[in-house]
């Protein structure tokens, strides 16, 4: 078994990262397998060092450790250009000039009936640019996935889940990709590519068997299957956790910062404390 705990440094942990990280630390150690860190800054206009060196300071304050040298989105562009150039190749994409009001606009407009549909990423795209033929450098690139659909014969595909709130095998359809999940985005015009995209990669690179993270990305893992489908990569068995809330049931962000590590570090709590918190066992 590999296991990966993967923050973004945009911000300070909290008991949510706390609880995926020694979640994915404590599978891997009961199975005698690894747990490994990677570092999910390809948002280069949020991430900053500072944020990154807490987050080492706090993983190894709760007792955590891993393989060094930890991996970095930010050095893997190179490999993420390489699947896009492939995916281009395979006529897969087109460039899109949509900001976030052309989708919203676009999907309000007034139709009988019909009400907008959501996917995993918001809103899903009604196609405005997919026959728009588009050559703007900057624009962003979506997937068109009628077409990938077709090209990899309308397939039904499978991932296994070990989660308590999805555990057991799930397939996904053709009608699931494209009428529930849309022409996602696989590189943003600011990034040059994306969370689905840069994930998928570097899991395949870093050799993880099994994905701990929480529920709320279920429905983008259909998206990762499909991807790994169309890069020839392994799909690991996924483990989607519960997530912690604070008492009004809302999940936590990172601009909760009562919640962070560091503040209950700072109040005098032990790993002990959090783990107590978090209802995992000590170890």
């Amino acid at each position: 078994m590999r296991t990966r705990f993967a923050p973004s440094p945009t911000g300070p942990l909290h008991l949510g990262h706390a609880y995926s990280a020694l979640l994915a630390f404590d599978m891997a150690q009961a199975a005698g397998g690894a747990f490994l860190l990677r570092i999910e800054d390809i948002d280069q206009s949020r991430a900053r060092p500072q944020w990154e060196a807490q987050i080492y300071d706090d993983l190894h304050w709760l007792g955590l450790d891993w393989p060094e040298p930890v991996m970095r989105q930010s050095d893997r562009m190179p490999s993420y250009r390489q699947a896009l150039a492939k995916l281009d190749a395979m006529g897969l994409l087109y460039r899109c000039t949509c900001n976030r009001r052309d989708i919203e606009a676009a999907v309000s407009a007034p139709q009988e009936g019909v009400e907008p549909a959501f996917g995993p990423d918001g809103l899903i795209y009604p196609g405005t640019c997919r026959n728009a033929g588009h050559t703007d450098s900057n624009a962003a690139f979506r997937l068109n996935m009628a077409k990938t659909c077709d090209l990899l014969g309308n397939p039904v595909l499978e991932f296994s889940e070990t989660g308590p709130a999805h555990k057991g095998s799930h397939r996904i359809t053709p009608d699931d990709l494209i009428n529930r999940i849309g022409d996602i985005v696989l590189a943003r015009r600011d990034m040059g590519t994306s969370y689905h995209l840069s994930v998928v990669l570097d899991d395949a690179a870093q050799e993880i068997t099994d994905v701990i993270r929480g529920e709320d990305l279920f429905e983008a893992t259909k998206i990762h299957v499909l991807l790994q489908a169309l890069l020839d990569l392994p799909t690991p068995a996924y483990h989607h956790h519960r997530l912690i809330r604070d008492e009004a049931g809302k999940r936590l962000a990172k601009r909760d910062d009562a919640r962070a590590i560091a503040k209950y570090r700072a109040d005098g709590a032990s790993p002990a404390d959090i783990r107590r918190m978090l209802a995992l066992p000590r170890t």
